[in-house]
């Protein structure tokens, strides 16, 4: 049975089309799913009833299972759902005031290994598909008050730029406005640095939110947590950003993961300033570190915090601290899915 969200309008059109059904219920399913949330085609009570049969027996909507479900004393909710072939995948929908952020996986696992995260710690599964990204985002949406999703962020599992064409075409229906319609500027693509998929996002018609996970402003210092940072180090990576900034002329929000004894001193943030000061429209969100007994990842404390903010901010660099969330959860992104494949 094939998932419906593979289809775009356009080849959903020309199905109805090929049954012998105007093509206009192609919008209103559209409606139905990705706007009412609809999961059950007998439920599009405006559709003729044999059309109804046959999009019931030849396509399904929702395509995963809750496997468990943690939510924290702020709201925040993570949940950990199986696909069809069970393997795991973590989102989180995130509240807060007039805005809920949903943090959505690209990929089973992850390959890149970066070692202050738990995602990449019972390797990489597979890429998901345009489905199963928006299965996500689906069912955020139906589990958020009011059905109110109003960001995207790919910041779950795995590593978006690794699965370009999935993520991109999931991407355009999440901001088409025949679908979830949320705006571009509202959907963050985060990726650990991978070039040549820095260079075709630049490309793209979309006013979407480029994040580079950083995280040291030293090669020997990111090559450690990041081994990624072998193939495309810190010199490549910084042309590769002022190159995007020029083509697009969009920010980037560079993520920097505060790791008690690794990248927290004042050393650390000397040299994040001469990294980035010559970097237009840059921007730092300081994140102080979940911990991952796995990798031995602890955060600073927060004079150490506070100190390294403030150095930055004196430094004329613009900058957030993260508000720390879901901290009575397993937060950390892949903590839960461990937890689970323990069990």
């Amino acid at each position: 049975m094939q998932d419906i969200k593979e289809l775009g309008l356009k080849e959903l059109e020309d199905k109805l089309l090929s049954w012998g059904f105007p093509k206009y219920h192609a919008r209103g399913i559209f409606n139905w799913i990705y706007q009412k949330g609809a999961y059950d085609f007998s439920r599009m009570s405006n559709l003729p009833a044999p059309l109804r049969e046959i999009l019931t027996d030849k396509f399904s909507i929702l395509n995963l299972k809750l496997a468990k479900k943690q939510e924290s004393s702020d709201k925040t909710k993570k949940f950990l759902f199986e696909l069809n072939d069970k393997n795991l995948v973590e989102a989180v929908s995130i509240p807060a005031a007039r805005r809920t952020t949903g943090c959505i996986s690209s990929q089973a696992g992850c390959k890149f290994g970066c070692n202050f995260c738990a995602s990449g710690l019972a390797g990489f599964k597979r890429n998901l598909t345009r489905g199963e990204i928006l299965d996500e985002v689906l069912y955020l949406k139906n589990n958020c008050a009011g059905g109110l999703l109003t960001h995207i962020v790919f910041m779950g599992t795995g590593e978006p730029l690794d699965n370009y064409e999935n993520v991109m075409e999931a991407i355009r229906l999440i901001n088409s406005p025949l679908a979830f319609n949320i705006g571009a500027r509202r959907i963050t693509i985060s990726t650990c640095g991978i070039i040549p998929g820095i260079k075709r996002l630049a490309l793209e018609d979309l006013q979407i939110e480029l994040s580079i996970s950083l995280h040291a402003a030293d090669d020997k210092t990111r090559s450690q947590l990041m081994p990624v940072n072998n193939k495309y180090p810190l010199a490549a990576l910084m042309q590769c950003c002022r190159e995007y900034i020029t083509k697009t002329n969009r920010q980037i929000t560079f993520e920097y993961i505060l790791i008690k004894g690794v990248n927290a001193d004042a050393a650390s943030a000397q040299n994040l300033v001469r990294l980035l000061k010559d970097l237009r429209l840059a921007k730092v969100n300081l994140i102080p570190a979940n911990c991952v007994p796995e990798a031995k990842i602890i955060p600073p404390d927060r004079a150490q915090i506070n100190y390294f903010k403030e150095y930055l901010l004196k430094s004329g660099m613009n900058i957030t601290l993260r508000r720390e969330r879901g901290q009575d959860i397993d937060a950390a992104c892949g903590q839960l899915r461990l937890k689970y494949e323990e069990n």
